[in-house]
């Protein structure tokens, strides 16, 4: 009876000591812990100053889901819809008609062009903190339209585990993403423990303005930045100043931000997410038109980065798993 109260606490020593207990044992967990113990052990010649410990991540695809369509894109839908009313002319103008008549397709067969058309029209006018107050009511309850769970729920509990290893360990976690910084801000810190001047982001043109007495900030119909692709290198250097030792993502969207963080001088970590997971999540990654992953599955192998198998690697892909 001793020996086994002894085997059950040793066991439970054991996993209260994985700080990543998401992910099963396999050379991609392995690579991970690896890396890490090589830049926090001083004295290590790959040992990498707290202050330098910088690491990227995009977020659709990369933390949480963006299958069947960004989640901002359900935002911007919804904005349409609830200001229609206040502009009759969306009822004959594209994208707005397509959405309006529930064509998500059609709507978003303009690609990227159409998408920040619709977001600056739906996303401009409001100062910012009535912006923050739309975001935070949006996503307090928007469900996923397949499980029926909170967009907030569909965040990858791997992912999660990572990121606070990460912090753990004396790095400085950001969110590099093409999705709307702004929108971002409003829920990462709670869901992602980023708070939001850790957060970088595509962006609308915002102006300093007196309203009623009051200076607010007034977001215009006008792009004042996309952070996809080869702007992500340039968020980066605008907004942290420093390379990241450590760059992870999942697309040909993020290619760009592996590239210059594998550039730079000393042990650096890039990291894509493979989804192969067809019956926890999707599975999907060179014909795609969300989340395309192609041009990055090519040059992860060609220069050794690592790669999630979704399916192999991760025990669980949400918390709501089993539930």
């Amino acid at each position: 009876m001793r020996s086994l109260l002894v085997l059950l606490l040793l066991a439970s020593a054991a996993l209260a000591a994985d700080p990543l207990p998401s992910w099963n044992d396999t050379a991609t967990k392995q690579a991970i812990i690896t890396f890490v113990e090589k830049v926090t052990t001083e004295g290590s010649p790959d040992f990498v100053p707290p202050a330098e410990r910088i690491a990227t991540f995009d977020n659709d695809g990369t933390l949480w889901a963006e299958q069947p369509m960004y989640f901002q894109a359900f935002f911007i839908f919804d904005r349409i819809k609830a200001l229609a009313p206040k502009h009759p002319e969306w009822k004959d103008t594209e994208p707005f008609a397509s959405v309006l008549k529930g064509d998500l397709k059609s709507a978003l067969a303009g690609g990227e062009h159409a998408l920040i058309e619709m977001a600056m029209a739906t996303h401009a006018g409001t100062t910012t903190e009535e912006f923050e107050k739309i975001v935070a009511d949006w996503i307090a309850t928007a469900r996923h339209p397949k499980t029926g769970r909170l967009l907030t729920e569909m965040v990858y509990q791997p992912m999660l585990e990572l990121l606070a290893y990460l912090r753990a360990n004396g790095f400085k976690t950001f969110i590099v993403s093409g999705g709307g910084i702004e929108f971002m801000r409003v829920f990462a810190e709670e869901v992602y423990g980023v708070p939001p001047e850790q957060i970088i982001g595509s962006s609308i043109k915002t102006r300093f303005e007196i309203r009623d007495g009051r200076p607010v900030l007034v977001r215009l119909p006008e792009l004042n930045f996309i952070d996809d692709k080869a702007g992500k290198p340039v968020g980066i250097q605008m907004h942290i100043g420093r390379r990241p030792v450590a760059a992870f993502g999942n697309s040909d969207g993020d290619l760009q931000m592996l590239q210059w963080t594998a550039a730079g001088k000393g042990t650096r970590f890039c990291l894509y997410v493979h989804h192969t997971d067809a019956e926890r999540e999707w599975a999907y990654d060179r014909e795609s038109s969300i989340g395309r992953l192609d041009k990055g599955l090519d040059e992860a192998k060609a220069r050794g980065w690592t790669v999630v198998d979704m399916k192999r690697d991760w025990r669980r892909v949400f918390a709501f798993e089993g539930q």
